[in-house]
């Protein structure tokens, strides 16, 4: 019991430290930083500190033969995911673009239904078709931002549904599964941040911080050891002691902690049906993952 209380709440810390993402995000960029520097950042420093932590740990960082083509790939996924994100969050409001990748485990089963033939399932499709329509409620609402447009905030948030759904199913169904957690998300945050450095060099240029700048390390290292390195060793831990299931039901914290902090911190608005579209996709992939939780047990 005392290990199962400690994985819910490693698995509720590793949800809301990743919901204010959005928050160090939209700062730093109303700050001035382009959707690259606040990556390069954000993705740069939480290397170093995983890689801190693993060296501690005594971790292997060794590429399994035959991972280094499957680990581009995901690492190139996973990078497409944050871009899209940021990107949305340009458009329309940060916990609406939060509550639609939430999404991504209804795209996984989708794919594995439909490509690795895993048994259709009634839950399944029809969580798929209640997440659209709260996705359609959602992308009718008012969630524009000032200067944003909605038809391509939405996008480029599905975009993010897809690219993280691809990274989590080739994570999955690839040789990268054979490394283990924290090794892999070293090499693809290590990743990202070189893509997002180059990218941002050639973009306009990537600013050096002032170590004097108290304001932007703040929200730097919000965003890279709150909303990254915490959140991502904390749910590696959850899984381990609640297991995948429960861990990704206390995900829903992250699309409501995005919304709040959103409503309350970024004056963004929040109506009924808003509210209706959040409600209908989280209650979509919570079906989903106990479906899935269900269906490993009988195994």
């Amino acid at each position: 019991m005392k290990n199962k209380t400690g994985g819910i709440v490693l698995a509720a810390v590793s949800s809301l430290t990743f919901g204010f993402v959005p928050f160090f995000s939209v700062t730093l960029m109303d700050a001035g930083f382009s959707p690259f520097e606040v990556l390069a950042y954000r993705w740069g420093v939480a290397t170093l500190i995983l890689l801190a932590v693993g060296i501690l740990m005594h971790k292997s960082f060794r590429i399994p033969k035959g991972a280094w083509l499957p680990l581009l790939a995901v690492s190139f996924f996973c990078a497409l995911t944050a871009i899209s994100l940021l990107i949305a969050y340009e458009n329309i409001a940060s916990g609406v673009a939060s509550t639609i990748h939430f999404m991504y485990p209804l795209f996984v089963a989708a794919v594995m239904m439909l490509v690795f033939r895993e048994p259709r399932s009634w839950v399944k499709l029809g969580a798929i078709i209640l997440s659209l329509i709260g996705a359609g409620l959602l992308a009718g609402g008012d969630i524009r931002l000032e200067g944003g447009n909605v038809t391509a905030g939405v996008l480029w948030a599905a975009l993010s549904v897809i690219s993280y759904g691809t990274y989590i199913v080739g994570v999955r169904k690839t040789k990268v599964q054979e490394m283990p957690s924290l090794p892999l998300t070293v090499y693809v945050m290590g990743f990202g941040a070189v893509s997002f450095t180059v990218l941002g060099m050639i973009f306009g240029g990537v600013r050096l911080v002032p170590l004097s700048d108290g304001f932007l390390w703040a929200n730097i290292l919000g965003i890279a050891l709150l909303g990254t390195a915490v959140s991502n060793i904390t749910l590696v831990a959850a899984i381990k002691r609640i297991g995948p299931t429960l861990s990704a039901i206390l995900g829903a914290l992250e699309p409501l902690t995005a919304v709040v902090i959103g409503v309350l911190a970024l004056s963004e608005s929040f109506t009924v049906r808003t509210a209706a579209g959040i409600v209908l996709i989280i209650a979509a992939v919570t079906a989903v993952v106990l479906s899935e939780g269900r269906h490993n047990d009988k195994k």
